[in-house]
């Protein structure tokens, strides 16, 4: 056996360096396609290279090109960093190389998840009997989720799907809020279901759907299955669905499932100050998180949940020959994901678990929220500056002007030139990019380009919020 010891020490190296510099990196990536594909492309050396070198060279050339989106200044796509205890578990996970599909394939990731699993639903306030699935992000999550509800709804309507397909089921609608997010539309094009089949309600100003226009289009729709989608946590306001008036206008139907999308939103049931915004979200049948998002977990992992066990593990199981099962009352991870051959990611979802704590986990929800409001205020007083969000979370959407009274935002419902508007928002966005002091990506939102800024790091410091609001501002006023 060779000695891994020099090549991990290397590693550690590279990537303690990589850490320790990551405050002063520019936030974006660097480097071109081209320039990326000169230095780590070409055709493949007939003869090998040694491990070292290979990290190497892999480390210096790639450098340009790897996004500081583990530090603290990184604002975008909801991506949360990953804490030190979850990224040493993800180290020890490789090199224990376990697959996490069955226990006699590893106890351990088996247990592991079994634990992680109840302490997840104990923090979000989600039944205890509940199954999970630990996923490679929301979209399989969400699409593990809306299988389980076809199969339970169509089993109910006296088909089933597992066995016989789509073709001649019972015709199942399926419904969602105008404001759903991709990946909803997404997992239903894999489950056969049609992303454009969808039947949309309604949302409001802040993107939350209106439970009276979902209750009138349950009682059209009758008997038949249907299966309803709900956000906990809009991806551009932040903003929750009114989740009773849902469950309760979803209970009333004969054949309805609940789906809630919760990606990040749901962890607000961590902290006993945002816990109201996901009142009666228990009573939904399923459930999608991420721990890549607010838990910051490393890269990939997202959470399924599903009320119904029966229904999920029906929805996704799969067997051969070969397969060996555990004993009674062993907890199999291959029932509730779609995938068998997957990565253990239940170590590091343990270990952010065990650094946090109860109390950690509120309080990295608490603390970035708290930061995304600052970031707002600091910006709300700027020339042409307008916050466009109820900042009920770590999210906060801003458009820019190119002319405007200082303490004035753009008011995009007068006369004023809301194409010019776009592009200048836009323009900012880019700057604020190229200047690297911190990176947010840019959205549509009701029709108006915004940038659109998520505060999702454990890392993430007042000072590295301030020193945000000078950049963006510094751009706004130069753009």
């Amino acid at each position: 056996m060779p000695d891994h010891r020099p090549l991990l020490h290397q590693t550690a190296e590279l990537a303690a360096r990589y850490l320790e510099g990551i405050e002063r990196r520019h936030v974006g990536g660097l480097a071109t396609r081209e320039g990326l594909l000169s230095a780590l492309g070409g055709a493949l050396p007939r003869q090998g290279l040694t491990p070292g070198q290979v990290i190497e060279d892999l480390a210096r050339f790639a450098d340009p090109g790897v996004v500081a989106s583990a530090g603290p200044r990184y604002f975008g796509f909801v991506t949360g960093g990953a804490l030190p205890a979850a990224l040493a578990a993800d180290w020890l996970a490789s090199a224990w190389d376990q697959n996490a599909f069955s226990w006699v394939m590893s106890p351990a990731a088996a247990v592991v998840e079994e634990v992680a699993a109840g302490w997840i639903l104990d923090l979000l306030g989600l039944p205890a009997s509940s199954s999970v699935g630990f996923t490679s992000g929301a979209t399989m999550a969400t699409f593990t989720g809306i299988l389980a509800g076809r199969h339970r709804v169509l089993s109910r309507a006296g088909w089933d799907v597992q066995r016989d397909g789509l073709i001649g089921a019972p015709p199942l609608t399926v419904v969602l809020g105008t404001e759903a997010h991709a990946t909803v539309l997404s997992a239903l094009q894999m489950a056969g279901l049609g992303s454009g089949r969808a039947r949309r309600v309604d949302s409001d100003e802040q993107g939350r759907m209106k439970p009276g226009a979902l209750r009138s289009l349950l009682a059209e729709l009758g008997d038949r299955p249907v299966l309803v989608s709900a956000q906990a946590g809009n991806v551009n306001s932040g903003a929750f669905d009114p989740l009773p008036e849902i469950v309760d206008a979803v209970r009333a139907h004969p054949n309805a499932w609940l789906h809630v999308d919760g990606a990040f939103g749901l962890w607000a049931a961590a902290s006993d100050a945002l816990r109201s915004h996901v009142d009666g979200v228990a009573g939904a049948d399923s459930w999608t998180t991420d721990a890549h998002k607010w838990l910051n977990v490393p890269y990939d992992c997202g959470v399924v949940i599903v009320r119904d066990a029966d229904a999920h593990r029906a929805a996704v199981n799969f067997g051969a020959a070969y397969y060996v099962v555990g004993d009674g009352g062993v907890r199999e991870p291959g029932s509730w994901v779609p995938d068998s051959s997957r990565r253990a990611r239940g170590f590091a979802v343990y270990a952010a678990l065990r650094q946090l704590g109860r109390a950690g986990v509120a309080d990295l929800v608490d603390r970035c929220c708290a930061l995304a409001r600052r970031l707002a205020d600091g910006l709300r007083d700027a020339p042409g500056v307008a916050i466009l969000n109820d900042v009920v979370l770590n999210q906060v959407l801003v458009r820019f002007a190119p002319t405007a009274r200082p303490g004035d935002g753009p008011d995009v419902d007068t006369d004023v030139d809301a194409d010019a508007i776009d592009a200048f928002t836009r323009r900012v966005i880019a700057a604020v990019q190229q200047d690297g002091t911190c990176w947010a990506g840019g959205t549509t939102w009701h029709g108006m380009a915004a940038m659109r800024v998520s505060v999702s790091n454990w890392a993430t410091r007042e000072a590295d919020v301030d020193a945000s609001v000078e950049a963006i501002r510094r751009c706004a006023a130069s753009a």
